[in-house]
């Protein structure tokens, strides 16, 4: 308690009694954040079997034991099952982020109870008690400061800002539960616990948003509806039809039961399931890990990236760009913690060491300057990536004199430090007494403002001069326009000192000598430039959300090529003043969302999404975690993340790189393409079928197709080329179109009138060979194994003019799929076993065929592709139609 000052000592020498804390815990309840109602695990799991297509599933399984199909039946349960339990995992995902929002509290705090410093456990702080700050301490609760110690905290998890924050007493400053204390030492008095902290209130709001579908899930939903009243047509129409021709009524019942089973797709969420895990196998070798499947498809229709600044889109390392003195204005190349780099006088490289009043300048960055440089190498100056210990604007100053060959090593060999004033948010400036060359100096860096009123003479490449008003104002000049490109600006200051000063005070910051000016930034990360490029080609809109400053935020998304022409900065005060109609006016012109909180954040995703927008979230601090949950697909940092964000998300970038995030709307693209491939060759040989069954009838024919000859094409047809099919590697240009509309069907762009035609001329090519064949022959056998060679040939080369919906048969890589290849040869010697096995006969109900059948059927299997080619082949389909900007 010796820290406490008599000044503090009525507002917190005691702190709170144990039995006031014991009182006010039992009222306000423990500093922890409040969980919902939890769902019973069994609930959990019986909902994932509510989904209509699961239904239909079920029924079909059903319907496949009923008739003895019983391959038939475990093949349909095991991928019901396969999606239960991948839906049933997926529902824990809200829990989980709370728990990582949980954790963010500190799990022990040091308060001031019965006058005493002790160590209690965060969830018993209460409003109140007297918390202990020093640095490094994770602060558990909402606090105000009470005494007039010095405190810098990290507020990034909160704000997106990369600099610590000065805190200054007497001026009702607070600080945030899960913030750090990254210098100083300080004590506050809690005035929010739990769900009233700021961190609560992010609680609260991850807790009230609700997981919506995404895109593939409402197609599938409206696929399942088509099929669920297909299916009931199919059994009702063909069963009556057959009946009233008078076949046995049950030998129809079991025909129409055949034919509703071949109906549904059941390969169907198989193919998903497969498509979007091997989509995921790709992303990880990408560096991005995706935690939920489906969120791969709908990063594929993102019409809207909002992406935080810090650590994002930047590399969350202040570097300085610029050096200026009066005799040099110097750019600085480099990013982050490296110490490579050039210096640039107007495009030249020049040494900065051969440059006194530059290199007297990175001297007193250096000496004035609590931070340091660790690296492996080994030897006082080295070159290379360095990891920073202390505050990483200081951290810049090391690394910019290290780029000049100029180490705190060699400066601290050559320079003795003798005391020490630090920095305050009232002086604005930090200072040290140094022996440099047998002499006394003082070394002064800080605010330019205030530095340069301290200041009498400047230092020039020439010598020391009086400073005129003209040197001041190109002093000034140089400051504003650095500021104007959001740079952060360091002023440089010196003066002789008599022998033996050896304490510091700021009577002592007067008469200085104007040294030279640093100007800093967090800057891009080089990946962003091509990743942002790659966005706008592909009709994706990249927009900033930050609660960095609007300068500083509008220079880094101008440079990144996001903010251009008549795009617009919004910032989080002009956004309190907008009602939500004004909002989604400005939100289509706005690039940039600077000085945003949580709440802000939350409401620009809910606003693109209520314009009809597909949004992708990107974040790292817990300050992200409620709109990365809000959007419809949300993603993480994985080296900066904080947990509760990573928990929150659908996909983690491993690598934190923007451009991974790229690669994911890729691979999302590639895979609702094999579906849409997958689905249109799978609709339309079922098309086929039951139009080849039910125009039969109408024809007065014979039953085409016996229903152990139906439940076998849709064995060897449905299985594996279709699978295969979903595997398709991407077409050419597949990031050179717009992204999906969110209201787009699954039959969009024609791909239900494709369906349609050739679902027709496959059932008319079947109906033609038995027809053909039972005319030759006039066995009923002959006929129907034609149809039923002629019913798989013809869907097993369809397969593969599904490979691309832009180009025929003749113009399409046949051979670049490898497991397509493989899947039609074993479905095609499949085929070939049912009949020329004769132990297989009997039971399919087939017989050999002649050389005059067989050409009947190479005749008829062959219509369908050549004239798709005649009619399709001079046309290539754009990719999608272009959408509306929002």
């Amino acid at each position: 308690m010796n820290s406490i000052t008599k000044t503090d000592a009525a507002a917190h020498a005691r702190g709170l009694s144990e039995a006031d804390a014991k009182k006010r815990l039992k009222k306000v309840g423990p500093n922890a954040f409040q969980h919902g109602k939890k769902t019973h695990p069994a609930r959990i799991l019986l909902a994932q079997f509510q989904d209509l297509l699961i239904i239909i599933l079920l029924v079909s399984t059903a319907l496949s034991v009923f008739m003895g199909e019983m391959t038939e039946a475990i093949a349909i349960l095991l991928i019901v099952v396969i999606n239960a339990v991948m839906g049933f995992v997926q529902e824990f995902r809200t829990e989980k982020t709370l728990e990582a929002l949980k954790n963010m509290a500190a799990p022990m705090a040091k308060v001031v109870r019965d006058g005493v410093s002790k160590q209690v456990p965060a969830a018993d702080i209460v409003p109140g008690d007297v918390l202990e700050l020093e640095a490094g301490d994770r602060i558990a609760a909402d606090a105000e400061l009470l005494d007039n110690g010095s405190l810098q905290v990290d507020e990034s998890l909160l704000t997106g800002e990369s600099v610590p924050v000065e805190k200054v007493p007497g001026k009702s400053e607070k600080v945030f539960m899960g913030t750090m204390v990254s210098k100083g030492r300080a004590f506050a008095r809690v005035v929010s616990t739990g769900m009233n902290t700021e961190m609560g209130k992010i609680a609260g709001m991850i807790s009230n948003i609700k997981q919506e579908q995404t895109p593939l899930q409402k197609r599938l939903a409206e696929l399942g509806k088509y099929i669920a009243i297909g299916c009931l047509a199919v059994c009702a129409v063909v069963t009556i039809t057959g009946i009233l021709r008078g076949e046995a009524v049950i030998n129809m019942v079991i025909v129409g039961i055949s034919l509703a089973v071949a109906a549904v797709p059941e390969g169907l969420p198989a193919i998903v399931t497969i498509a979007l895990a091997l989509g995921v196998g790709r992303m990880l070798k990408r560096n991005a890990l995706i935690r939920r499947l489906t969120a791969v498809e709908t990063l594929g229709c993102a019409s809207v990236i909002c992406s935080d600044k810090t650590g994002t889109l930047t590399e969350n390392k202040m570097t300085v760009r610029r050096v200026f003195t009066l005799s040099h204005d110097l750019a600085v190349t480099g990013n982050g913690f490296d110490t490579t780099g050039d210096f640039l006088s107007g495009g030249p490289k020049v040494k900065p060491q051969s440059l006194s009043d530059t290199a007297l300048a990175l001297t007193i960055a250096t000496a004035c300057n609590n931070a340091s440089l660790r690296s492996s190498r080994s030897g006082i100056f080295r070159k290379g990536k360095m990891q920073i210990v202390g505050d990483p604007t200081e951290a810049a100053l090391l690394i910019v004199a290290a780029k000049a060959g100029i180490s705190k090593e060699s400066v601290e060999k050559e320079i003795e430090t003798l005391a020490e004033f630090p920095f305050d948010s009232e002086r604005k400036c930090m200072s040290v007494i140094v022996k440099m060359h047998g002499k006394t100096r003082l070394f002064v860096k800080g605010a330019p403002d205030i530095i340069l009123t301290k200041c009498v003479r400047a230092n020039t490449q020439s010598g020391d001069k009086p400073l005129s008003n003209v040197l001041k104002g190109k002093i000034s000049q140089a400051g504003d326009q650095m500021a104007e490109d959001a740079l952060r600006v360091l002023a440089m200051a010196w003066r002789d000192l008599p022998d033996g000063t050896n304490t510091v005070s700021a009577s002592l910051e007067k008469e200085l000598t104007f040294v030279g000016l640093a100007g800093m930034i967090d800057p891009p990360r080089k990946e962003a430039f091509a990743a942002v490029r790659k966005c706008i080609r592909a009709g994706i809109r990249p927009v900033m959300i930050t609660g960095d400053h609007k300068k500083t935020a509008a220079a880094i998304a101008r440079e990144l090529g996001i903010l251009h022409g008549k795009d617009g900065v919004l910032t989080g005060e002009e956004l309190d003043r907008m009602s939500d109609k004004e909002l989604e006016k400005e939100i289509g012109h706005t690039a940039v969302f600077a000085r945003v909180s949580p709440g802000h954040k939350l409401r620009i995703v809910r606003c693109f999404k209520k314009c009809g927008n597909v949004v992708a979230m990107t974040g790292d601090g817990v300050n992200d975690a409620p709109a990365v949950k809000e959007a419809d697909i949300g993603v993480s940092m994985g080296k900066t993340g904080a947990d509760v964000t990573k928990e929150a998300s659908s996909i983690i970038l491993l690598d934190d790189n923007f451009a991974s995030m790229v690669a994911a709307v890729e691979e999302g693209r590639v895979i609702y393409s094999n579906i849409r491939k997958f689905i249109r060759y799978l609709l339309s040989c079922n098309i086929g079928e039951i139009l080849t069954m039910f125009i039969g009838m109408l024809m007065g024919l014979p039953i085409v197709l016996a229903p152990i000859q139906i439940l076998w094409v849709n064995l060897v047809t449905d299985g594996l080329p279709a699978i295969a099919l979903g595997l398709e590697p991407p077409e050419e240009g597949v990031m050179d179109r717009p992204p999906r509309r969110m209201e787009e069907s699954v039959f969009s762009d024609g791909l239900l009138g494709m369906m349609l035609f050739r679902g027709c001329l496959i059932g008319l090519s079947t109906l033609g060979a038995f027809i053909s064949v039972f005319h030759l022959t006039g066995d009923l056998s002959s006929a129907r194994t034609a149809a039923l060679f002629t019913l798989v040939a013809v869907q097993l080369i369809h397969v593969f003019e599904c490979k691309s919906e832009r180009r025929t048969l003749p113009h399409i890589h046949l051979f670049n799929n490898g497991w397509l290849i493989a899947a039609v040869l074993v479905s095609a010697a499949l085929m070939y076993a049912v009949i020329g096995f004769p132990t297989l006969r009997p039971v399919f109900g087939t017989t050999p065929l002649g050389l005059a059948s067989i050409l009947r059927v190479a005749g008829y299997t062959c219509i369908g592709p050549v004239l798709s080619s005649i009619l399709f082949g001079g046309k290539k389909k754009p990719y999608y139609r272009a959408r509306t900007s929002q």
